[in-house]
């Protein structure tokens, strides 16, 4: 178990600003966020890396907040990997069992095990500038998880390899987790690696950690607007919501949509693009939420069409499929309907 409570860190131009989250024993944590949120230093705060100037850390029940990084027992992952360059993959696995004198016989044997158990025992006598991005990965995480640590940290892992390396990859951590169910704490910047890792996510931004949650919890109804931007809900509106007959209604502008609510007064909503269906066509549903627009905007994102909306100055964002698109023959300055359902609408 992880506890990590009201951690501060504070190096002027940046400030890890009063961190606070518990991890229960085996759980795989991902925080999620973008470039300078403050996740390599969250990670290296933990490992005992940089000092903290407040708060505690508490590994299953222990405060190593003082404590050196080599009294942690814990196993850290960069995102270069950071492999000696001049010893082979076998000496590499085994640098942390020769820091800790473990025999020699034994560490060759734990080695062996290792590097089978990851499918690598084929690079034994090569050295780390002949590896593949894949190759190196997994030796990095060899050498991470032979000391059996309490903690594993693992910062950016996935993010300098090639789209099929990370996916199978991604398939490779979620099995390594379920043979070695130690505490893992990945950060990322990728919103599919977190959402097929992670036990739960939370969001960090500016040095704050804005929330923490499953996975659903927080791809379909996140508690902040930032967070709600980052995981898609490209359409975000804020409104005047009126109840009335038991029916709740929010003024966009000229648009009035209908949500599922109980509040009242300015109210925060969003909907994402994949949640908006559109044709050219009058559209036969019993969805409240229907409008008529122009299309302003045509995105190409490969299998993906993303579409520009106005609508009473208002703009909506909509993804569909380029076999849709086409079969719909869209162009730029066409008028088309588009229907949002009331239960796609998150209320923040």
């Amino acid at each position: 178990m992880i506890q990590v409570y009201r951690v501060t860190r504070d190096v002027g131009s940046f400030k890890l600003d009063n961190i606070s989250f518990d991890s229960p024993d085996g759980e795989y944590l991902v925080v999620l966020g973008p470039s300078g949120a403050g996740k390599t230093m969250l990670l290296e705060s933990i490992a005992g890396l940089i000092p903290i100037d407040s708060g505690k850390i508490f590994i299953n029940g222990k405060d190593v907040t003082r404590l050196p990084p080599e009294k942690r027992n814990v196993g850290f992952v960069y995102q270069d990997y950071m492999l000696f360059p001049n010893m082979t993959v076998e000496e590499n696995i085994a640098f942390g069992l020769a820091m800790r004198d473990v025999p020699k016989s034994e560490r060759d044997m734990r080695v062996q095990e290792m590097m089978e158990f990851l499918g690598i025992d084929y690079l034994k006598g090569r050295h780390p500038r002949t590896l593949s991005g894949g190759e190196k990965q997994r030796v990095a995480l060899a050498r991470a998880l032979i000391i059996n640590p309490e903690v594993l940290l693992l910062d950016e892992p996935l993010s300098s390899l090639d789209a099929q390396v990370r996916k199978k990859l991604r398939e490779d951590l979620k099995k390594i987790h379920e043979k070695h169910p130690v505490n893992v704490i990945h950060v990322t910047h990728d919103q599919v690696e977190a959402f097929v890792l992670a036990d739960r996510i939370g969001v960090l931004n500016q040095g704050k950690l804005l929330e923490i949650g499953l996975p659903e919890e927080i791809f379909k109804k996140p508690k902040t607007e930032f967070t709600t931007k980052f995981v898609g809900f490209d359409n975000i509106f804020k409104g005047h919501a009126k109840k009335e007959n038991g029916i709740t209604t929010v003024q966009v502008g000229d648009l009035m949509f209908q949500i599922v609510s109980e509040k009242e007064g300015t109210v925060t909503f969003a909907f994402r693009p994949e949640d908006v269906i559109v044709s050219k066509e009058k559209i036969k549903s019993s969805a409240r939420n229907q409008f008529t627009g122009k299309i302003t905007e045509i995105i190409d994102e490969g299998p993906l069409i993303r579409l520009k909306i106005n609508v009473d100055d208002v703009t909506i964002s909509s993804i569909i499929t380029k076999k849709s698109f086409m079969d719909m023959n869209l162009r730029h300055g066409d008028t088309v309907t588009f229907i949002v359902k009331t239960t796609s609408i998150h209320v923040l």
